[in-house]
């Protein structure tokens, strides 16, 4: 959360590519919202901060231009397909909304109406073509872009350019799609260059033959296996065809042993699927996006009754890592995620994991887990046991207007909360979000300050005892603690720098009001001032005399 004094550094600094200011005291226009969006996130991201004069010296004025910042956000995922955030800070001179905008993924800038918007001065235009160039070049060469020398149109499946024709044509509403020919279909998406068939479309539309002809690893093995130790598969199919001729059937074989878990809500009883088909889906399209086809081998899925394994050959893109696949994207093949996005299957903005990751929590299952990864493969793996379907109670009665707002730091902290797991660095900053949002409890101040999931999940989750052990009863242990080291000694006493080793986590302010509270209840004293106060438990003090 942003504080008055980091508001006012902002307000002072020059306002340069990454901070723009208007004042919007009663109205901004929402289009140019979203163009100045897509401007920050073509120049790495930024901040656009309502309610504060343009030109220097800059003061609050307050804006009123969005009452309603989680419909304002909602509007700017729906357009962008980025995880913007917003913030009010409550300002002496009035309200400042705050909206935090991400960067674009690595080599893929972002556009709205037909234009790559960046700021130009106090204006906004079109990116030029030599910084769209420098852009494009970011992420290396693209294997799917390159024109595949020997292939021809009739190599390509004419059913699957029609699924692909329509839902571009569903994904963007322009109805001159419906009459284009094939070859001026394919051109206007870049999937043909001078007439020429790109890897990108062999990959898509490609026949079995025409595959095994020109691009045979593109390939995907489906295998089952009745359990985990089971080496030998009690089913296998190959698809080597083009991706949207076989992306159904690849869901089918999956689904066709998708067992159902029910979990129990008063009178009612509901049931979930092992593999979500959304998750099950953004995760085939990541493989077959992100999979380096100039190797031979091919994509291998691995069904099994809880869990689901997906190896894709080549490691992680330049610069992505199983720890900053939430925040960071690099397509390697660009052209193929382009025809992806326009056609409504993924988003530009790359969001695929976040949805998976997303998607998992809010269904009660394990995180998605990369470990067996290496520089030569990709393998992910989804496990499909509902954990805890009181979870998935307490999610659906936050509401999905509320949940729209979230992120997936936020859904990430409510699983380290939920499995009482430490709760990583770069999370910390959301906390103060979800206990605005009456989801989770903060308990103490200051550096001992500690956060636990809200009374209502635990009533949710049937476990109001813990909830009661959690906020009240550490509060008494920690003063039992004090209390034994105190007695352990006795004869010497100890100072405050001492007991604030016996309890790490809390501040030495937390623990000087512990021993208020027990020097109140007359169960210690304290011997001499400064640096030769001592304190002592009262019992142990009567023993020795």
């Amino acid at each position: 959360m942003t504080t008055l004094e980091q508001l006012q550094l902002w307000l002072d600094a020059d306002e340069g590519n990454h901070l723009e200011f208007k004042e919007a005291k009663r109205h901004f226009d929402f289009e140019e919202l979203v163009k100045y969006c897509v401007a920050l996130a073509n120049e790495c991201g930024g901040k656009i901060i309502l309610g504060v004069t343009d030109q220097k010296p800059r003061r609050v004025v307050g804006s009123l231009a969005f009452p309603n910042s989680e419909r304002t956000i909602r509007g700017l995922i729906d357009r962008l397909n980025l995880r913007i955030d917003a913030e009010e800070i409550n300002h002496a001179d009035g309200k400042v909304t705050i909206f935090h905008v991400p960067s674009r993924p690595i080599g893929m800038p972002i556009q709205y109406k037909g234009a790559y918007w960046m700021r130009s001065g106090e204006a906004l235009s079109p990116m030029t073509p030599d910084m769209l160039k420098r852009i494009f070049a970011e992420s290396g060469p693209d294997f799917s872009a390159e024109v595949c020398v020997n292939a021809v149109l009739a190599d390509l499946v004419t059913a699957s350019i029609e699924t692909f024709r329509f839902q571009w044509l569903k994904k963007s509403g322009n109805g001159g799609l419906a009459a284009q020919e094939h070859e001026q279909l394919l051109t206007d998406a870049e999937l043909l260059v001078d007439g020429k068939i790109t890897y990108a479309a062999l990959i898509l539309f490609g026949s079995r033959s025409a595959l095994g002809k020109h691009l045979s690893q593109s390939e995907i093995i489906f295998e089952y296996r009745s359990n985990e130790a089971s080496i030998p598969y009690q089913s296998r199919l190959e698809f080597r065809q083009g991706f949207f001729a076989c992306y159904d059937e690849i869901w089918n074989a999956i689904n066709a042993r998708n067992e159902l878990q029910s979990y129990q809500d008063g009178l009612f009883r509901f049931e979930l699927p092992t593999f979500s088909e959304g998750a099950t889906r953004e995760a085939i399209l990541n493989a077959v996006g992100h999979r380096d086809y100039r190797l031979g081998s091919s994509i291998f899925l691995k069904q099994f009754p809880r869990c689901l394994e997906i190896t894709s050959p080549g490691g992680f893109p330049p610069g992505i890592t199983p720890s900053n696949i939430l925040d960071h994207q690099n397509p390697r093949n660009r052209r193929l995620a382009e025809a992806f996005a326009k056609c409504g299957l993924i988003e530009r903005s790359g969001q695929g994991m976040n949805r998976i990751f997303e998607e998992t929590i809010r269904q009660g299952k394990p995180l998605p887990d990369f470990a067996g990864s290496d520089s030569h493969h990709v393998r992910l793996l989804l496990r499909g046991e509902v954990q805890n379907p009181a979870f998935i109670k307490f999610i659906e009665k936050v509401g999905e207007e509320r949940l729209a707002t979230f992120n997936t730091h936020d859904f990430l902290l409510l699983y380290c909360l939920q499995h009482e797991q430490s709760i990583p660095p770069e999370l910390k900053a959301r906390l103060p979000r979800l206990v605005g949002f009456g989801v989770v409890e903060s308990i103490g101040r200051g550096r001992g300050a500690r956060h636990i999931l809200s009374r209502s999940l635990y009533a949710h989750l049937g476990q109001k005892g813990i909830y009661t052990r959690k906020k009240g009863l550490d509060h008494e242990t920690n003063k039992e603690l004090l209390l034994r080291h105190l007695r352990d000694n006795s004869k010497t006493g100890s100072v405050l720098s001492e007991l604030c080793q016996v309890l790490p986590s809390l501040s030495e302010s937390a623990v000087q009001r512990l021993l208020a509270e027990l020097k109140e209840a007359k169960r210690v004293e304290l011997q001499g001032s400064r640096r030769w106060a001592r304190w002592f438990a009262a019992d142990s003090k009567a023993q020795n005399v």
